[in-house]
């Protein structure tokens, strides 16, 4: 009787335990939650900023652009976190309608009008969104242990 509760026991644990080995997604995590949160803030101010000169806010999309790849990097860094990786892959890629497009296109055109600013900046708050709600939408870690 106690060698067929031990085994039992111990299939429930395996089964557990290689459930939780095959998520596919890695658990919530504040920094990342941060990070996109405070990219996406600072990223909507500057665009606002699009309708003057490139030159006067040079140094200020160049450290957008590091903070992004920073953000980029850390994610790209979290195990079972390729979904929001490939997300920040897209909005920092300066070949696409994102925000990597748009700092080129500002850099290139020198000032850019509100209409497209305006437009511009929808499309890119809602790649943020993609990611902030990628995000919180993962479980926390609280919850994964307390099952």
């Amino acid at each position: 009787m106690i060698i067929r509760q031990t085994r039992c026991i111990a299939i429930m644990l395996m089964l557990f335990f290689s459930v939780m080995a095959c998520s596919t997604i890695s658990p919530f995590n504040q920094r990342a939650y941060e990070q996109a949160t405070s990219l996406k803030a600072e990223a909507l101010m500057l665009m606002d900023k699009a309708t003057n000169p490139y030159s006067e806010y040079q140094s200020e999309v160049e450290s957008l652009r590091l903070n992004l790849e920073k953000a980029y990097q850390y994610a790209k860094g979290l195990p079972k976190n390729e979904i929001t990786t490939r997300q920040f892959e897209i909005l920092k890629d300066p070949g696409r309608n994102s925000l990597g497009g748009f700092l080129k296109k500002w850099e290139e055109e020198s000032a850019l009008s509100a209409g497209f600013v305006e437009g511009a900046a929808g499309l890119i708050s809602d790649g943020f969104d993609t990611i902030i709600e990628l995000e919180s939408g993962k479980r926390k870690p609280e919850e994964i242990s307390n099952r």
